[in-house]
């Protein structure tokens, strides 16, 4: 993220961050015990409001509005909300609070964060030092065309990092928020950069084995919220989420200095499809 140099003015005040956006996951469970008091007339009108208030086609939408199914009972349905401005990000959680089935809407977990662009994502010269660390030979064509092809794709890497798209065709997702240790003898940030970069490199590779299956988004919540990162997987398929979480536990960066909170594990619907299987068919 930017931030001003020594013997630089601050920042204009501004909600809006130099880069990147504004990101929350927001949880909630319908009361049914609310529900079952209202005439179906104000049902009808409360979920019509609701679905009108999630779509992310709606003239005041944010930037990004995704909608999910919540498997098991932490939840039972999840939206990922990502803007420039966080005002406008909270105004979807409070126009749903405040709507006609706000009363029958019970908040259960939210995670609120920034997109960015990792420290530890390759330079093309640092990229190109990996190659040759991990037995590539220099300036031959197989290395040149390596080094090439990632200079290309960088810039849309990065642009995807800051003002992610939701990956279509993958219905399954999962959420959880992590830490790195703190821990004595186990404190990621005592460690040297050239260590944390290594085990990031590591743990880069073994996600680059689920390229086609899983897409992932990191967003850190270092100053917002009680965890440091946020991990969202989108997988193809949900047997995908399991694997690429069991392969990475084993990556040092995991096994060793990672610590993680609940996961919170959804499919992919339109509000409207959300509703139906939540709350059944509309009559």
């Amino acid at each position: 993220m930017n931030r001003p140099g020594p013997g630089h003015p601050p920042a204009e005040p501004s909600l809006e961050p130099d880069e990147g956006w504004h990101c929350s996951h927001l949880y909630y469970r319908f009361d049914r015990g609310v529900l079952a008091t209202l005439a179906p007339s104000q049902l009808k009108d409360g979920r019509e409001a609701l679905a009108a208030i999630l779509n992310p086609e709606a003239e005041n939408a944010p930037q990004r509005l995704q909608t999910s199914l919540v498997s098991g009972n932490k939840a039972d349905f999840g939206l990922m909300v990502m803007d420039a401005n966080p005002l406008t990000v909270e105004g979807v959680n409070q126009r749903l609070l405040s709507s006609k089935l706000g009363p029958a809407l019970i908040p259960t977990y939210s995670f609120v964060s920034m997109t960015e662009i990792s420290e530890y994502v390759p330079s093309v010269n640092e990229y190109a030092k990996r190659l040759i660390q991990d037995g590539e030979t220099p300036n031959t064509p197989a290395y040149n065309a390596k080094v090439k092809a990632y200079e290309a794709r960088l810039p849309a890497m990065n642009k995807q990092r800051l003002t992610p798209e939701f990956p279509p065709g993958y219905p399954a997702t999962c959420f959880y928020p992590m830490n790195k240790k703190r821990k004595v003898g186990e404190n990621w940030f005592n460690l040297a950069f050239s260590a944390r970069n290594r085990m990031m490199a590591e743990h880069a590779r073994s996600g680059m084995e689920f390229a086609g299956k899983v897409s992932q988004l990191i967003s850190v919540g270092v100053g917002f919220d009680d965890w440091e990162w946020g991990v969202t997987l989108w997988a193809r398929n949900p047997q995908f989420l399991k694997d690429i979480v069991y392969r990475m536990r084993f990556d040092e960066a995991s096994a060793k200095y990672g610590e993680f909170g609940g996961f919170y594990t959804s499919y992919v619907m339109s509000p409207s499809e959300m509703l139906g299987h939540c709350l059944g068919n509309a009559s």
